[in-house]
């Protein structure tokens, strides 16, 4: 009885002194990162030329509102995603993390024409774009894609496209729906986004991707890129 005693007590106390001070900590790091902070690794290439295979983008859930952790419930609101944002979502098609840009809000009329963005009947104007934002990626897709500076009402933004692929570059019109979002990929001919699955629930995004946290080449032997850490994502734009 003696050794059971002692093997009980032990045990109690590496459980208070040892196990439950880390269990403690794990559930409040996860929740901070559930609620308030995040970041998300982006494996395509479906928002080149703004962010690369391979970069970590820091995900601000603060950005909107404010949700119980490890849900999409709201506690508080008090703004909501503004057209140009790069936000995180729960994909309606299949409930992946996706990282897109909000092209249109609830209400609006969005159309493409040949790959040419219209929003609310009213063609969007396009740019050159600076060449050292495209210089980031590899020469292969330099060669084969076009770049321009989108210039979207109150914001402006990179894209490309890639003229050898098939590529849905005319769709549309279509309206919003109330609490629906409207996204894309600004590698336009390579994102699986909004003209595929449809329209976004305001519920499902998870908050507004602001920065590259750091960035690995996966074709250079997955080594650092060093210019892209700690790069704000407007950094990435022509203006």
């Amino acid at each position: 009885m003696g050794m059971k005693t002692t093997l009980r007590t032990r045990a109690r106390q590496w459980w208070r002194q040892e196990i439950r001070p880390i269990l403690i900590l794990a559930v409040i790091l996860f929740s901070i990162r559930s609620s308030l902070a995040d970041w998300n690794d982006v494996p395509s290439g479906s928002m080149n030329p703004t962010i690369i295979e391979g970069d970590r983008v820091f995900v601000n859930k603060l950005a909107y509102d404010l949700k119980v952790p490890f849900t999409t419930w709201h506690i508080a609101q008090w703004a909501n995603p503004q057209r140009g944002d790069i936000v995180v979502f729960y994909s309606p098609h299949d409930g992946t993390r996706l990282v897109k840009r909000v092209v249109g809000l609830p209400g609006d009329t969005v159309e493409l024409q040949n790959e040419q963005l219209v929003i609310n009947g009213k063609a969007v104007e396009y740019a050159a774009l600076n060449m050292e934002i495209s210089g980031q990626l590899p020469d292969v897709e330099q060669q084969h894609s076009i770049f321009a500076t989108e210039l979207l009402p109150s914001h402006s933004h990179a894209v490309m496209a890639i003229p050898g692929i098939p590529a849905k570059r005319t769709y549309g019109p279509v309206t919003v729906p109330a609490g629906h979002y409207f996204m894309m990929g600004d590698n336009r001919d390579n994102s699986f986004d909004s003209r595929y699955f449809g329209m976004v629930e305001r519920r499902e995004i998870v908050g507004k991707a602001t920065d590259v946290v750091w960035s690995l080449n996966k074709n250079d032997y997955w080594l650092p890129r060093s210019g892209r850490f700690f790069r704000r994502l407007d950094a990435n734009n022509s203006n």
